[in-house]
């Protein structure tokens, strides 16, 4: 048998099946934490293709393994993120959410029905490979502290110990049918800062009664930039920003205090401890030397997402061999986070991108907005080269 061939027309045979899977999924989100629908579809899918699975790990996490000849010869995990986002969606379509607030915005539903399509093909093929594959179907990637963290400590890289993991994520750059990856460091650790300003609010009109705190936070924000641009190396790359700052006063009223969120991203745990302690210490001594007080709150998020490079640069060739080097891109670094990073973090771990992107069709969103889609032809490409990529790893040594 033409393995590569047969994956190939089994991703194209099951394609209209797994685009109606995509468009239920799409119809129906749900936030972190809170797929049971989601989870129970999946497990209803499974079972109504006599697939084996474990479900409940993490609550909403379900596990398959999908059992070659030689079972214990080698051990390689593949996952789908499984959450949506709070976001309403505008786009006009047959399959527009139906939960109002509520989007796959990120893809998500994506990652799900090509990785059923991918288990199906698996499944249909496990008597012509050796080797376990272990798909992990995985809550909460968007919101900390993320549902990989919860799956690990919950023992899902054991029982059996997977020796690597591989997971694809919708990249709307990328134009659908094509992929790209990137060895070694890749996207960057997340902290959520939350942060509050509190002065004497008064009269816009007599400030020398009041200690203005919105006065004061624009101080500390400018200063906080400083923390990026003069301590840390040029060679770590480091994003701070702050996109929510309520100050709620009026034309001619100072408020009492001012209240803000914002992020923290680097790509080094060291240089990531250092800085919360600079920014904590910076905001608090400004604020004090102005007379007013600072409350200072870091809530350490997901770690860096580094690609083992032996283990990604296997997958890269196998891809090309699969898709076509015309097909196979380069990423740059990506200042975004994942919780996949924990996996790559406990394992050996390959996180590439899946092209989604069709300009003609005027699919062109990015990811996390209202109107985010995709050209669903990268079903097909996301399941079929999925299911090459696990079978080709347990062939490697």
């Amino acid at each position: 048998m033409d393995l590569k061939t047969e994956i190939q027309s089994l991703a194209k045979s099951q394609f209209e099946e797994i685009k109606g899977i995509r468009e239920h999924l799409h119809r129906n989100p749900e936030l972190s934490f809170e797929e049971f629908e989601t989870a129970k579809f999946i497990s209803e899918t499974l079972s109504d293709w006599g697939i084996e699975h474990q479900t409940g790990v993490a609550e909403t996490g379900t596990v398959v393994l999908i059992k070659g000849k030689n079972p214990d010869k080698k051990v390689t995990a593949l996952r789908a993120d499984i959450d949506a986002l709070p976001i309403t969606e505008q786009n006009e379509v047959p399959y527009k959410s139906q939960n109002v607030g509520v989007m796959h915005a990120c893809g998500h539903d994506v990652h799900i029905s090509s990785m059923l399509g991918t288990v199906k093909i698996l499944n249909q093929l496990k008597e012509h490979f050796e080797g376990t594959i272990k798909v992990i179907f995985q809550p909460g990637e968007e919101k900390v502290p993320g549902g990989a963290s919860k799956m690990i400590k919950e023992g899902v890289l054991k029982n059996p110990d997977v020796n690597n993991i591989m997971g694809q994520h919708v990249m709307p750059l990328i134009d659908a049918g094509k992929v790209g990856f990137r060895s070694g460091m890749y996207m960057a650790s997340t902290d959520e800062l939350y942060m509050k300003v509190i002065g004497k609010g008064g009269h816009g009109a007599m400030p020398e009664l009041n200690v203005d705190p919105v006065i004061i936070t624009a101080h500390i924000l400018v200063a906080l930039q400083q923390i990026v641009s003069r301590h840390a190396s040029p060679k770590i790359p480091s994003v701070l920003s702050f996109g929510k700052i309520i100050a709620n006063g009026a034309t001619n009223v100072i408020p009492n205090e001012v209240y803000l969120e914002g992020t923290f991203r680097t790509m080094d745990e060291e240089w990531r401890a250092s800085a919360h302690q600079k920014m904590r210490k910076m905001a608090e001594g400004m604020a004090e030397s102005m007379g007013a007080k600072c409350e200072f709150e870091i809530r350490k998020g997901y770690p860096f997402l580094i690609n083992e490079p032996e283990l990604t640069e296997r997958a890269k060739a196998n891809a090309i061999e699969f898709l076509g080097e015309e097909n196979v891109e380069d990423l740059d670094l990506w200042m975004a986070a994942e919780d996949f990073a924990y996996f790559s973090q406990a394992s050996d771990a390959c996180f590439y991108r899946l092209g989604v992107r069709n300009e003609a069709k005027g699919i062109n969103s990015s990811v996390h907005t209202p109107t985010f889609d995709i050209d669903p032809l990268a079903l097909e490409t996301g399941m079929g080269l999925m299911a090459w990529l696990a079978i080709k790893e347990l062939e490697s040594k």
